[in-house]
């Protein structure tokens, strides 16, 4: 499922907190923002499209999850947060080489062809990862070394990266081939930017076999590596994008401008982006995975980030000037997302509602982001109870007709958009702020619902608001509009 990734280490946020973000670029899929109870857990789960079953262990945590709330292709959940705090995104599709999945294969459903032939199931994969992992997991260290071991005994169907982050570190791993797996801790001071490609670009193997202090890995991926012939590196460099991704054409229309825009926003001049003399391009292959931001990031800059359309380009769709490039590069703000999260672990925050999940349905180009506390007993209706039918009545349906809307007529509601999008970020703050005094004051964590049901109440006024507006300007804009004077 293509999406894009963005992670931020404490020490590269501005407020010493920890981030994982994704657009989850599905197909349309609706979506709804839930908690999953530990009873509603199950000890026994069955994957929809690969049919593996896997046991789970009888200690799960509560946990917030963003299903899809059509489940005949499974649950998909996406993203979520649990009860000690601890965030998981998944997952990023990431891309792969014929060598590497020569050497260990996918790990695919096989069903009977014939008659009395019995079906082999497949991997586990996105359909599943948050299910099977986040609900008992106490740390993204943990997170790293439970999904490993599961992905060395089921193996998976699909490439994916995989992001944890606590109040203190943000790993990421990426899978290699069926089996395998490296994962590594996103520098303190850095920015990870992730676009549907293997990113890792640097990695320390003697780490990994060694103290582990920020790199995890499969038990013999030195032996895979060597037996299998795949280091393709020189002079004795080791770069595991080289190893296990791809360099291919469409990976220039597609993954690496998504890249290039966004570490043209960390670095604008640190590194030079444009130009003649450019060290990066929309299509270089080599754009580092992790950059030290020359300023430091708050959730808005991330959510700016993945709501890019290459705007300030050539490549931007929405530009009125024949630039020759208009809308030849995948934006990362496109129309298919069925949710993007930020999932926000804050040290200084009271120790219960440290996590704090931003969420935005639909299309970020356009659509607001909400922040919500997690560790409630249910979200609110405005964010949970969403159904396959259009409806002003939930965030989802309400940012999505949004979207539609604005996207035709951009240029004349574009303004009202970013009020709009400024106007929850602001309000959401000002509650967010508001609830951290007076849960650390009280100590009743009971607060945190009723802090999440006005932040609700304030993104359903200012999504119908801004419906309501754009609604308006759509109409004017109609092409069956005449008037006499126009004769």
């Amino acid at each position: 499922m293509p999406c894009t990734t963005v992670l931020v280490g404490r020490k590269a946020s501005n407020d010493g907190s920890t981030m994982i973000a994704r657009t989850d670029d599905g197909h349309f899929d609706v979506k709804k923002l839930i908690v999953v109870e530990p009873k509603d857990q199950p000890r026994k789960y069955k994957t929809v499209n690969s049919h593996a079953e896997v046991v789970l262990p009888d200690n799960p945590m509560r946990y917030t999850t963003c299903p899809n709330v059509d489940k005949k292709d499974g649950l998909w959940p996406a993203t979520g947060i649990n009860a000690v705090n601890v965030g998981m995104t998944a997952t990023e599709t990431i891309t792969s080489n014929p060598r590497v999945l020569a050497a260990d294969p996918l790990v695919e459903l096989k069903k009977a062809e014939k008659r009395g032939e019995k079906e082999i199931p497949g991997g586990i994969g996105e359909e599943d990862f948050v299910t099977l992992v986040l609900p008992y997991i106490h740390s993204a260290r943990e997170g790293v070394t439970r999904l490993g071991a599961l992905l060395e005994q089921y193996g998976t169907y699909e490439s994916n990266g995989i992001a944890f982050n606590d109040d203190q570190e943000v790993w990421w791993l990426e899978t290699i081939g069926g089996h395998h797996w490296m994962a590594k801790k996103v520098p303190e001071e850095a920015v990870v930017i992730a676009p549907n490609q293997f990113g890792m670009d640097s990695y320390d193997l003697e780490d990994a076999f060694g103290a582990q202090e920020a790199h995890i890995c499969s038990a013999d991926l030195r032996e895979f590596i060597r037996e299998n012939h795949l280091d393709l590196n020189q002079d004795g460099v080791f770069n595991p994008r080289n190893i296990f991704g791809s360099h291919s054409d469409i990976d220039h229309v597609y993954n690496t401008p998504r890249a290039w825009f966004m570490g043209r926003f960390l670095t604008p001049t640190t590194h030079r982006w444009e130009g003649p003399e450019a060290e990066f391009t929309p299509e270089s292959d080599n754009i580092p995975w992790c950059l030290k931001p020359e300023r430091k990031l708050a959730a808005e800059d991330v959510k700016y980030l993945l709501s890019s359309h290459y705007q300030g380009t050539p490549y931007n769709p929405y530009t009125n000037q024949n630039t020759g490039k208009r809308g030849i590069y995948r934006s990362i703000g496109i129309n298919r997302t069925g949710v993007t999260s930020i999932c926000q672990i804050r040290p200084d925050a009271p120790e219960a509602v440290k996590g704090i999940e931003w969420i935005c349905f639909g299309s970020t180009t356009f659509s607001a982001m909400l922040p919500v506390y997690p560790q409630v007993a249910k979200m609110p209706a405005y964010l949970s109870q969403v159904t396959t039918d259009v409806s002003t009545d939930n965030f989802y349906w309400g940012s999505r007709l949004i979207d539609t809307l604005a996207d035709h007529n951009y240029a004349a509601a574009i303004q009202q958009i970013e009020r709009y999008q400024n106007a929850v970020a602001t309000k959401g703050r000002q509650l967010i702020r508001e609830y951290d005094g007076k849960i650390r004051e009280m100590g009743d964590l009971r607060l945190a619902a009723e802090a999440n049901e006005k932040l609700a109440k304030m993104a359903r006024k200012q999504t119908t608001d801004t419906l309501n507006k754009v609604v308006q300007i759509a109409s004017e804009k109609m092409k069956n509009g005449y008037n006499l004077a126009d004769n």
